[in-house]
């Protein structure tokens, strides 16, 4: 049906597993997220592992954004937006009203549908996160910019290029650009949105290797319409339709053997 990436990567546990160590880094329970009366996300329970690469798939209109903006709480700008349930990073819920919702948007990076650089250099645009936090030594900054974009693969590239402006690179190298801004204040979990909608297939092919190398380094939460490209890249994949978590599995079962048969049915193009 699909050609599925079968190179998961074991990830060990130094010194064997704990309780404390072995749990999931986000942890979501009976979630259910309003926009005034209307009913985005209906009970989503699922849990997911550090260093993995997941994809949410769904036809449009089915909660998949909504449920990674709940992860950093980017719905909170929405008005009447209401939640209930748990969200857990690292087991502390951070829908609770005493979150340091800064502090969660600097450890949960975000990259979005459209290549989005500030208007200002390329130097710039990666440091402009960690002078956000306080961070003022050149030399410091110098190293966070450049092992940013080493890390989004853009710094060959760039090296010659720092002072020049972001905005004048192509689109590929600004999506790249973008995820190097993303994680130059060192999250631990990196949201995707769609990122290579916009892009052309050579692109894509970039973008879609480097998420498989940031694994190593993050726990990866991506949005795709694109459901080859979830088979390629991700480690286990979840199907939303209507607001609901209709499956949710390792990648190479949702594709070839789903349990459920509207995920079998989306898979084989039969809606959506």
């Amino acid at each position: 049906m699909f050609a599925v990436n079968s190179e998961t990567e074991a990830n060990p546990t130094p010194g064997g597993a704990t309780p404390e160590t072995s749990r999931a880094q986000i942890e979501t329970r009976d979630l259910h997220l309003h926009y005034g009366p209307v009913h985005v996300l209906k009970g989503i329970s699922f849990d997911i592992s550090r260093h993995t690469v997941t994809a949410l798939i769904g036809p449009s209109g089915c909660g998949k954004s909504s449920y990674i903006r709940c992860l950093n709480r980017m719905n909170d700008f929405i008005g009447g937006t209401r939640v209930e349930g748990q969200i857990l990073i690292e087991g502390a819920d951070i829908c609770g009203p005493g979150v340091d919702v800064i502090d969660l948007r600097r450890r949960v990076g975000m990259v979005f549908q459209k290549p989005n650089p500030f208007p200002m250099s390329v130097y710039d645009n990666v440091a402009y996160g960690p002078r956000l936090f306080g961070e003022k030594n050149r030399d410091v900054l110098d190293g966070i910019v450049r092992k940013s974009l080493e890390a989004a693969a853009l710094w060959d590239e760039v090296r010659d290029r720092l002072p020049a402006s972001g905005t004048g690179l192509s689109g590929g190298q600004q999506q790249r650009l973008c995820i190097a801004r993303a994680i130059a204040t060192a999250p631990d979990i990196l949201l995707m949105d769609e990122p290579t909608s916009a892009l052309d297939p050579m692109s894509t092919a970039r973008i879609e290797e480097l998420v498989r190398d940031l694994r190593r380094s993050f726990t990866v939460v991506i949005v795709t319409h694109n459901m080859q490209q979830a088979a390629r890249i991700a480690d286990r994949t979840a199907f939303f339709l209507l607001g609901e978590l209709v499956e949710y599995d390792d990648t190479l079962k949702i594709f070839t053997s789903p349990d459920d048969k509207r995920t079998e049915d989306y898979i084989t193009g039969r809606f959506g």
